[in-house]
């Protein structure tokens, strides 16, 4: 156990929360924080009493609270402080924004103070609506900057910039973490994502929403996968974007019918309108994860859509 002392931001919400109790079992000093606007402190009830967890509900574009932290020392920072989900992203750009670019800002200079190195969860909108497929990490995207999205889609791009400025100039050590669709226990049952939105329906006996006529495509990998993949990244020498994410390509149509014979739901499939600026095809290409990290996802999508229906299913006290 190297009980070293790790910064969690966003460590309340769906992937942070996972992380979290990774690292807590690992035996080291994990402090999480979260303003719990989409996070939920249900998600780290478990950890609560642990003497190597710490929990902080601050927001990370505030100063004050970590001007006031007495930290000794610090080894790392996993920044997972942003809101994801379409609906969140679209009804609060500002937000999505500032908390990319503000927030991250923050980090990197508390980062330089105590020499730690930084993993910034970046995003697959970085790469937007994509002209190139699947989505290597060379690809410099296709992102419309002034549309609804955008808030969420430059904050991360900004982002990531901030971080290589912040290497280059500072000599910090950055990691960038551009992360695909994920799914499993922890999300939020009122979440607008794919997975999350259509078991929830599906488990109520509502209509099960598709966008368009659900030819769009989407790589979907499971928490566990995920979160093991950013402890890898973590641990690398590696400094430029990394891919983070499950190759296997569904449509969306073809994932509502795995979760409504999952379920074995009676919900209807109903199309609704797709959204502005929606992605019609988005895969991964983890060549470069395989290769530097060893990573690649083990569980697959049935077995995941499995597990995401027995936690919703209780959640729901079905």
């Amino acid at each position: 156990m190297s009980n070293n002392t790790i910064f969690v931001t966003g460590g309340a919400g769906f992937i942070g929360s996972h992380l979290c109790t990774l690292l807590v079992g690992k035996g080291e000093n994990v402090i999480c924080i979260d303003n719990l606007v989409t996070g939920n402190k249900d998600n780290i009830e478990s950890l609560l009493n642990e003497s190597n967890f710490t929990f902080i509900n601050a927001d990370i574009r505030e100063k004050e609270w970590i001007q006031e932290l007495k930290l000794e020392e610090l080894h790392e920072i996993y920044d997972l402080a942003s809101p994801a989900s379409v609906t969140r992203i679209t009804e609060h750009p500002i937000e999505a924004a500032t908390v990319n670019a503000v927030g991250l800002l923050n980090l990197l200079d508390l980062a330089v103070k105590h020499k730690a190195k930084l993993l910034f969860a970046s995003s697959s909108e970085a790469y937007g609506d994509p002209k190139e497929h699947p989505q290597k990490e060379s690809y410099w995207g296709n992102v419309n900057p002034v549309g609804v999205r955008s808030g969420y889609d430059e904050g991360k791009r900004f982002g990531e910039s901030l971080c290589m400025a912040y290497m280059r100039e500072k000599g910090i050590s950055v990691r960038i973490a551009r992360i695909f669709n994920t799914y499993g226990p922890n999300s939020d049952p009122n979440d607008s994502r794919v997975i999350p939105s259509m078991v929830t329906r599906a488990l109520r006996g509502l209509s099960i929403h598709v966008h368009g006529d659900g030819q769009q495509t989407r790589s979907f990998c499971y928490v566990s996968d995920l979160v093991d993949g950013l402890v890898k990244l973590m641990k690398s020498d590696e400094s430029m974007p990394v891919n983070l994410g499950n190759p296997d390509e569904y449509t969306i149509l073809k994932i509502a019918q795995l979760i409504k014979e999952a379920t074995k739901s009676s919900s209807e499939i109903k199309f609704t309108e797709r959204p502005a600026d929606d992605p019609s095809r988005r895969e991964p290409d983890i060549s470069k994860a395989k290769q530097v990290l060893g990573w690649e996802p083990t569980v697959s999508l049935r077995t995941g859509i499995l597990e995401t229906i027995r936690y919703f299913t209780s959640k729901n006290g079905q």
